[in-house]
């Protein structure tokens, strides 16, 4: 094996600028259809004949193709290339947002977002990697700020862009807006972005990992659905033996492997695993109060359709403002400082929101969801500084897929946990959803604040030593 060391400090402006366009653009239209899809299952199901149990499957074959690829197609970026992996995934999303939106049966469309998660997969696995070697290194914080502010904003806002598009359009438009983006995209892609300055020659990609992993991945999904749903156990249980048996296994070839599929090697980095950790809570937080909160401002509070869309868009905005904030202030505070802050904030505004909302205006709720979108934006970007940082620029793939994955396996999470919060609670499912994102995000404050006693990375370190 041999390995060229490039010395690789970003690329010049006004290049800079469109090679970050054309990532945004990316991440964009594909965190987007993670939740776009959810306002017109409704109207899905009925123009395809299909029953309302069924149509839940256009959402879940999506994240399910994410989950079960992400991790390999990471691997894959640091081996042929992540310039080469983003536009094979921009290409494979443009021509399944097509055949999604021409779909005229069930099995056709949902057959379509399976391929156009492999898409979303691609592009999620190596975007912060690309950002790396995009901006030179003392910038690094403000390019994963303006990263971090894309998807989340992305994440919150679907709902509300999906009833946009539906006011004025059907369904099939809510795939077919896609294409033009992503061809934009596409041809700044090609035109822009910057090869891999770190090759691995000698390196071949471990199919039995990815079989491997995409077992125990897609299995532990469909046992978090099948436990919130239900499921007879007879199913259940056999499901769940198999994702410990395969995952044992799989975490046992990846210990052994000079690149892991599964990046044990990093997750033996104390810093680095609490960030994974610190990342996964957030997102648990984030899904379980954005999908009760709706059911919470109309059924509870009795708001209607557009005060509930409102009401959500303060949290969008505030991360609009935090996350490029924390991306000039992570040249200066430690991550793990800033990090609890924002997540400090973040819980607060949560817990106001569960105890004080139904005794406030609608000013109020306002500004707790403004507390929410700050801290989240005021967090994400210096946790994804630590992830992006630490790793060697030949294993920044296996990091942004980590970081990937460590959003989608949060997301899932919490709305499964929503779903069983309904069950567990009838009446009060809202209330105990917010009480519980709540508390997640404040266990994750605790365990970044404990990362201000560990070593930043190196990458990190030098930023804070240039502006000294």
């Amino acid at each position: 094996m041999s390995t060229k060391e490039v010395e690789w400090d970003g690329i010049p402006v006004p290049r800079r600028y469109w090679a970050i366009l054309a990532i945004a653009m990316g991440i964009t239209v594909s965190v987007l259809d993670g939740t776009i899809a959810n306002v017109a299952l409704p109207s899905i199901a009925g123009d395809l004949d299909a029953t309302p149990s069924m149509s839940i499957w256009i959402v879940n074959a999506y994240q399910l193709a994410i989950v079960v690829s992400l991790l390999s197609l990471s691997s894959l970026g640091d081996i042929w290339g992540y310039k080469r992996v983003y536009i094979a995934g921009l290409l494979i999303f443009s021509v399944t947002s097509l055949v999604c939106a021409l779909s005229t049966s069930l099995t056709q469309l949902t057959v379509a977002r399976v391929f156009q998660g492999f898409g979303a997969a691609a592009l999620a696995s190596v975007n912060t990697t690309l950002i790396r070697i995009i901006y030179p290194r003392r910038f690094l914080g403000r390019g994963l700020g303006i990263n971090a502010l894309v998807v989340a904003v992305s994440a919150a806002g679907g709902p509300t862009i999906a009833a946009g598009i539906l006011s004025i359009a059907s369904w099939p438009w809510l795939f077919a807006i896609n294409v033009p983006i992503v061809i934009v995209a596409l041809i700044l892609s090609c035109k822009f972005l910057p090869s891999n300055p770190v090759k691995d020659s000698g390196r071949t990609f471990d199919w039995k990992s990815g079989i491997m992993n995409a077992l125990t991945f897609g299995l532990l999904i469909f046992s978090i659905e099948g436990f919130t749903h239900d499921m007879n156990w007879k199913v259940l249980l056999p499901m769940i033996a198999a994702v410990f048996v395969i995952g044992y296994f799989f975490v046992r070839r990846q210990l052994s492997q000079t690149y892991p599929l599964l990046p044990v090697d990093l997750l033996r980095i104390p810093i680095f695993s609490l960030s994974v950790g610190t990342s996964i809570c957030s997102f648990v937080a984030q899904m379980l109060a954005m999908v009760s909160l709706p059911f919470f401002l109309q059924h509870t509070l009795g708001k209607s359709e557009v005060a509930t869309g409102i009401l959500l868009t303060p949290w969008p905005l505030a991360t609009m403002i935090a996350a490029p904030l924390a991306g000039k202030l992570i040249e200066r505070v430690h991550a793990g400082l800033l990090g609890g802050i924002g997540l400090s904030i973040f819980a607060g505004g949560l817990f106001l929101l569960a105890v004080l909302a139904d005794k406030v205006s609608g000013v109020g709720i306002a500004l707790f969801m403004v507390m929410c979108g700050f801290g989240f934006g005021l967090f994400q970007t210096p946790n994804n500084s630590i992830l992006i940082s630490f790793a060697p620029q030949n294993r920044s793939g296996s990091a942004s897929g980590m970081l990937g994955m460590s959003r989608l396996t949060g997301q899932t999470t919490g709305a499964s946990l929503v779903a069983l919060m309904f069950v567990m609670f009838p009446v009060d499912g809202t209330y105990a959803s917010l009480y519980l994102a709540g508390i997640f995000a404040f266990v994750a404050a605790v365990v970044s604040f404990t990362r201000v006693s560990l070593p930043e990375p190196e990458l990190l370190r030098g930023n804070a030593k240039k502006k000294s």
